[in-house]
């Protein structure tokens, strides 16, 4: 990789970083290309971008971000997912790492708050965006359903 190319590298990894509002950074040894794939496609389902990194041109794209303070996680063969919504980076990096002992999780953070292992964990066992707004609405409307059955058998006792 050519200098012009290193540049180009970081500044697209610095620039997706910056728009992003979580990251998560994992090690892996011994995945094939297949499994790769594997976690990329079921990233890529949930909104979440992964790239293999070179550790050293990852910490200059670090800087200027949110995640600078994750610099000292890029050791070894290292990978780092990033996504817009707030818990499908950690959810999509758990849920691989769940059923592939080659993936251990490092750390990450999400918007400004930097998250150890447990924290990422945390982050990714609560609900999506999506899951949490089909939730609300199901509160919402659970109580509105009922008193409609309620009316409605309480009608048809006064018509018989």
């Amino acid at each position: 990789m050519n200098r012009n190319d290193k540049q180009d590298w970081i500044s697209s990894l610095n620039a997706a970083l910056s728009s992003s509002e979580s990251a998560v950074v994992a090690k892996f040894k011994a995945l094939t290309v297949a499994e790769l794939t594997e976690l990329r496609n079921k990233a890529r389902e949930l909104g979440v971008s992964i790239k293999v990194t070179q550790n050293r041109l990852t910490k200059l794209a670090l800087k200027g971000t949110n995640y600078e303070e994750l610099a000292p996680l890029f050791k070894g063969v290292t990978l780092v997912a990033w996504s817009n919504d707030p818990v499908s980076s950690a959810k999509a990096v758990f849920n691989f790492a769940k059923t592939n002992d080659k993936v251990e999780i490092l750390g990450g953070a999400m918007g400004k708050e930097i998250l150890d292992v447990n924290g990422v964990k945390s982050v990714a066992l609560l609900p999506s965006l999506d899951e949490a707004r089909a939730k609300i609405c199901a509160v919402l409307t659970t109580p509105a359903g009922n008193l409609a059955r309620v009316f409605k058998a309480y009608s048809e006792k006064q018509a018989a």
